[in-house]
């Protein structure tokens, strides 16, 4: 059985749920209070604090597992990203008061307090930028600090910055970008998984990225002009060239089947129009292996 260790609340944790349940792992818990659950066949989930699941992957405790490379990267253990995911995306940055003056890192003098929950982070972004500063660790609430004299600038997560703004804060500087990541231990920890329990999470692997190379994609089915159909591969590229059949009792009309990205969609079904498709019929894709 391979052990997924997954966010046990809030926005990653319902994320991962969806992304699991496309991939045909749904998961099956006893109740909602379970630590434990079924992904069906070879896989099960435990559910723990997303900024403890690179301890568990690191420590062997989960062969694989599902967090934020924002947690990740504060962590410090020996574990690598298998694959992207896209989700929980966010940012890390380093943000002021308004009305302090400091525009950039560079204009921050030597001693200065910067309070945030990511003190591993923080200070290797700070050694690397050549600042020393002093770090005031707090639990939460990190927007109120510099209006409480407790530090001078904040090292924190944002999605959009418009809790930033609200509590008079300006972004100066972006530490590194976040989604939510597939984690493997690495190499050094000598906790990889071997044999069948590799190809089992390499299977899962492969599953996840078809499910996630179908989103954003539609599949559009149509049937055209024959003299047209150099004007609609231009408009239905696909991924190797559309597929073109004989209708049956068509005459001049073809069937053509691509795949095309979602965004614009309407575009082009009217491109298409405009060139003669009837029967236009778009449907969504459950996995793309390229």
């Amino acid at each position: 059985m391979l052990r997924i260790a997954i966010p046990n609340k809030g926005r990653l944790n319902e994320d991962t749920r969806s992304l699991l349940a496309d991939a045909g792992l749904p998961v099956r818990a006893p109740s909602e209070r379970a630590l434990v659950a079924s992904l069906g066949g070879e896989f099960e989930a435990i559910f723990v604090r997303a900024q403890d699941i690179p301890e568990f992957v690191a420590d062997g405790a989960a062969d694989a597992g599902i967090t934020g490379w924002d947690l990740v990267q504060e962590s410090t253990r020996p574990v690598v990203s298998q694959l992207d995911l896209g989700f929980g995306r966010c940012r890390l940055v380093v943000a002021a008061k308004e009305d302090s003056g400091v525009q950039s890192v560079a204009d921050l003098v030597p001693g200065t307090r910067v309070a945030t929950v990511f003190p591993n982070v923080t200070r290797r972004f700070f050694a690397d930028a050549g600042k020393a500063v002093e770090l005031a660790s707090v639990s939460g609430a990190v927007e109120i600090a510099p209006h409480l004299g407790i530090a001078d600038v904040i090292l924190d997560l944002t999605s959009t910055g418009s809790t930033l703004r609200v509590n008079g804060l300006r972004e100066v500087a972006t530490v590194l970008e976040s989604t939510a990541h597939l984690i493997v231990a690495g190499p050094e920890s000598g906790r990889r998984p071997t044999g069948d329990r590799a190809r089992a999470l390499q299977e899962l692997e492969q599953t996840l990225r078809s499910v996630l190379a179908a989103r954003g994609q539609r599949y559009v089915m149509a049937n055209v002009p024959r003299d047209r159909l150099e004007a609609v591969r231009r408009i239905l590229p696909g991924i190797s060239g559309p597929t073109v059949i004989d209708v049956m009792n068509g005459g001049s009309k073809v069937a053509v089947h691509a795949v095309c990205p979602a965004e614009g969609i309407s575009r082009t079904l009217n491109a298409l129009k405009a060139e003669g498709a009837e029967g236009i019929l778009v449907t969504r894709i459950e996995r793309l292996l390229a």
